[in-house]
């Protein structure tokens, strides 16, 4: 056994002792037969899973591990797809959060001594706080501008020079074209380094917003009811998918339907059980995020287990005239299309009875209005999805930005319609 394996054993034992504080836990792991001392990490499938709906129906502190007096922080999730539920942290659980943003950010490129420009949102969303802890763990300084008043920030930016920035993937977009709006190259943007977050994003994205700002922009996993930002981070060096701090959260991949376990390689769902969480602790818990897991080696030396990049949830998925489909999937046709920025939005309308989508998407200044564009993208779109998109081609800036939280791609225009 490796000293990770045997560490995750520990801590997974730790763990199930833990859950004999939680009365839920306590019921669900007697009804399993579970013994903690006898516990093995081969085991854990047997376990039913955690869902978000159980957190819900707990909430306010009906989840929670440690008695109210020990409690030193509580959070909240941004509540976009139904109620926000509440993540509570100890102070153990404090100096975890601290560390794994700490490795995150040194993973990324940062070093003791950098300046952090700090553009997720603070409050009871985890993102802000989550970095800013583990930047301070690492010796950075931290400039704590949380998101919006976008000509702030990039004042800020150009005055004080920071050297990595924080902030969600269209933020980062944003930014990058205010700059060009003020016509500052990336040759005098400081930035060098950006860990982007929070929402699904491209290959595409990542290319613009590295030339837009001048910088290398790496992926950071995070969700609130683990723990934050900070459950797996993308390394400078690959840029191929997100290690998973395994020592903290021990990751699976299960079938979307069945929910048995999938080996690696294989898309499905994420699912997470936390090995050292006090307050919250939660047993492979559903996280609705669709990857897949990679042990192969990655150029950087870290052993920990890579995620791929999230294509989706599973509460994304929309069914349109009977067809499944992910946002992301309609980002993977727009990258073979130069003409095209990677900023858009699906439209749900009905017309009549019938539910249509439309996609609107901005053409580069440069492309103009190349007239087959339009019909181009369509084709490809039936071709390659097997439904009928309307598209709408928009000049460059016309769609909605991100002003620094996340960005809604999908619109819904169908009023009070009941259609799936």
């Amino acid at each position: 056994m490796t000293p990770l394996r045997d560490l995750q054993r520990q801590r997974l034992r730790s763990l199930l002792h833990r859950l004999e504080n939680q009365s839920w836990y306590r019921r669900r792991l007697r009804q399993a037969g579970v013994r903690a001392s006898r516990f093995r990490l081969r085991d854990l499938p047997g376990l039913p899973f955690t869902r978000k709906e159980d957190l819900r129906r707990h909430y306010p502190f009906g989840l929670f591990g440690v008695p109210l007096e020990q409690v030193r922080r509580i959070h909240a999730s941004t509540g976009t797809t139904g109620q926000p539920t509440l993540v509570g942290y100890t102070a153990g659980d404090l100096d975890v959060f601290a560390e794994v943003n700490a490795r995150s950010l040194e993973a990324a490129g940062a070093r003791p001594g950098m300046m952090l420009h700090n553009a997720y949102g603070y409050g009871l969303f985890t993102g802000g706080l989550g970095l800013h802890t583990g930047a301070e763990r690492l010796g950075m300084a931290v400039v704590p501008v949380s998101g919006g008043m976008t000509e702030r920030q990039l004042r800020l930016i150009l005055d004080l020079r920071p050297d990595v920035l924080t902030c969600t993937p269209s933020y980062a977009q944003t930014l990058a074209a205010g700059f060009q709006r003020l016509g500052v190259p990336p040759a005098r943007i400081s930035l060098r380094h950006a860990l982007l977050g929070a929402e699904p994003w491209t290959e595409a994205i990542r290319a613009e917003v590295e030339a837009g700002l001048g910088l290398d922009a790496v992926n950071i996993y995070g969700l609130s009811e683990i723990i934050g930002p900070g459950v797996a981070q993308e390394c400078l060096e690959g840029k191929q998918g997100s290690h998973v701090w395994e020592d903290h959260f021990y990751p699976e991949v299960v079938d979307p339907a069945s929910g048995e376990p999938l080996d690696d390689g294989q898309p499905g769902v994420l699912v997470l059980t936390t090995l050292s969480r006090e307050c919250q602790p939660l047993v492979r818990y559903w996280t609705g995020d669709l990857t897949r897991l990679d042990r192969s080696p990655c150029p950087c030396g870290r052993p920990h287990v890579r995620m791929g990049r999230v294509v989706g949830r599973t509460d994304d998925m929309l069914i349109v005239r009977g067809v499944n489909l992910y946002p992301s999937q309609v980002e993977e046709v727009l990258e073979g299309f130069s003409e095209l920025r990677p900023q858009y939005q699906l439209v749900r309308r009905l017309e009549g009875a019938l539910e249509e989508l439309e996609l609107r998407v901005e053409v580069r200044r440069e492309a103009g209005q190349a007239a087959d564009l339009s019909a181009r993208l369509g084709h490809r779109l039936r071709d390659t999805l097997g439904l009928r998109i309307e598209v709408r081609l928009e000049p460059p800036g016309s769609l909605p930005v991100s002003e620094g939280g996340k960005l809604q791609r999908v619109v819904d225009q169908r009023g009070e319609a009941d259609v799936q």
